[in-house]
């Protein structure tokens, strides 16, 4: 008769009288354990019995095991003890940029330069980010993470004063304080060219069409149109020493020039609180504003109509001004907008409809004023240092801001229209909105104001019915 496995689990032998149990007889080892040490040794099992005897206990223990791991699984499972999974330590999800718990904008962090951020942009259908720091590098940011996806090699051997991109997002320049001029492929990060100009460059732009980039002079007071495919100069209108007093030229440092949406004409603004639009074909000045603000004129912008450009000021103001009309260069009506900055006002942009602006100041705010009614809209507050520039998304859903802080602001200002504080202005002012006879567009007056019956227009089509009339009115005084 065959032997029962030792150990078979599951079924224990009842206890005999001068006989071992099947559990006692597991306590011994037979085989290990040398004669000497026992008075007498025990039976050999056969080597069969043995094999058999360990695959059954093997296989109960990894049975037992898995029963107790799937047990704490199983949502029937109420019963039973079961081992307590082993906990698996879960990646930590990485945020990018911080936000104020209490801000009803939220915004994001970008930090990576190591000195002021002088100069932001959108690019790539608002995917993407470019900066340029006085860290001497110009930077590509990813809009969705934040992370820096190139740093722009052949790096300047001075700060980065401005860096602009073309509408294609094909093509970036930055200027310098080397006295130079670069251009990079902003899809391989390739140094496409370079200019090395005589003087130290203020600013510089590309044309929307993207054939032609401005760049404004500082001590010729001048500006030059180079070819952005070959970098060949195109033209270079500068202030001669021989004529100082020259009334078509600034007569102190340039501080900013941009493109009109043609890429036809240029705007300058200077030391000198003067506007100038040039034509870059025939090298003339088309336009001149003396005195447009009352202290030095920081930057400029153009609508995306070409039909008005706005100024920013050291005064605290920004001022548009109507450039399409003949008449202006004599008038010189614009519309203020004041009571937004505290400090001087470094930088504006325009929103694609011009249905809103955006400006940076000194005052490390950025304000979003409405420009159909003339007034602030919200103020963002975040930097901790002035801010140097601003940039607005195309589907105008975010505002990009940089500062001496050394960081840029993502702003999301796609929920700004819903917060109640445009309507809290609006009364306390006392006003109401009406709706513009020409244009549609809304616009508000004082309620105390005798004429606020009778005015039905905006105060751009104000603005283009008054120079109509003053251009007719001179026009029949020259036939009488």
């Amino acid at each position: 008769m065959a032997s029962e496995p030792p150990c078979a689990p599951g079924s224990p032998e009842a206890p005999d009288k001068g006989k071992k149990t099947v559990s006692q007889q597991c306590e011994v080892q037979p085989l290990l354990v040398p004669s000497g040490d026992i008075a007498h040794p025990p039976q050999k099992l056969p080597r069969a019995a043995l094999v058999r005897g360990y695959g059954r206990f093997h296989l109960s223990i990894v049975e037992a095991r898995q029963g107790q791991l799937l047990s704490g699984l199983d949502p029937l499972e109420v019963g039973r003890r079961s081992l307590p999974l082993e906990k698996h330590p879960m990646p930590e999800e990485k945020f990018w940029g911080d936000q104020e718990s209490l801000s009803k904008i939220p915004f994001k962090i970008m930090k990576g330069h190591s000195h002021i951020v002088s100069s932001c942009n959108f690019c790539v259908d608002d995917t993407k980010l470019l900066s340029g720091s006085y860290d001497c590098t110009v930077k590509l940011w990813d809009a969705v993470d934040g992370s820096v996806i190139r740093d722009f090699e052949h790096r300047p051997n001075a700060p980065v004063l401005e860096c602009s991109v073309t509408a294609d997002s094909k093509r970036i320049i930055a200027a310098s304080y080397d006295k130079a001029v670069r251009a990079w492929d902003l899809e391989t990060g390739k140094l496409l060219w370079k200019i090395n100009h005589e003087t130290f460059i203020a600013s510089c732009k590309l044309s929307p069409d993207g054939k032609y980039v401005v760049s404004a002079l500082d001590v010729d007071r001048g500006i030059c149109i180079t070819d952005a495919e070959n970098a060949t100069t195109v033209s270079h209108i500068k202030m001669m020493n021989r004529f100082p007093c020259a009334s078509d030229h600034h007569s102190r440092s340039l501080t900013a020039c941009c493109f009109d949406p043609d890429s036809q004409k240029v705007a300058s603004v200077s030391l000198d609180k003067s506007i100038k639009i040039w034509d870059i074909t025939s090298q003339a000045t088309l336009l001149t504003i003396t005195k447009a603000h009352s202290s030095a004129i920081s930057n400029c912008c153009f609508t995306f109509s070409g039909h008005f450009l706005c100024t920013s000021s050291w005064d605290k103001t920004l001022k548009i001004w109507n450039v399409h009309t003949g008449e202006f260069r004599n008038c010189g009506a614009c519309v203020t907008l004041m009571q937004g900055h505290e400090g001087s006002v470094s930088s504006c942009h325009f929103a694609r409809d011009t249905s809103f602006l955006v400006s940076g100041g000194l005052d490390r705010t950025v304000a979003i004023w409405h420009v159909g009614e003339g007034y602030r809209k919200l103020s963002l507050k975040g930097h901790s240092d002035w801010v140097t520039d601003v940039a607005i998304s195309n589907d105008k859903k975010r505002v990009l801001s940089s500062s001496k802080d050394r960081t840029m602001r993502l702003w999301n200002i796609e929920e700004i229209d819903q917060i109640p504080l445009v309507i809290k202005y609006k009364k306390a002012l006392g006003s109401k909105v009406k709706q513009c006879e020409v244009c549609d567009r809304p616009f508000s007056i004082y309620e105390s104001d005798i004429f606020s019956e009778t005015v039905t227009k905006c105060v751009f089509c104000r603005m283009d019915a008054k120079d109509l009339s003053a251009e007719a009115s001179s026009s029949s005084g020259g036939e009488d």
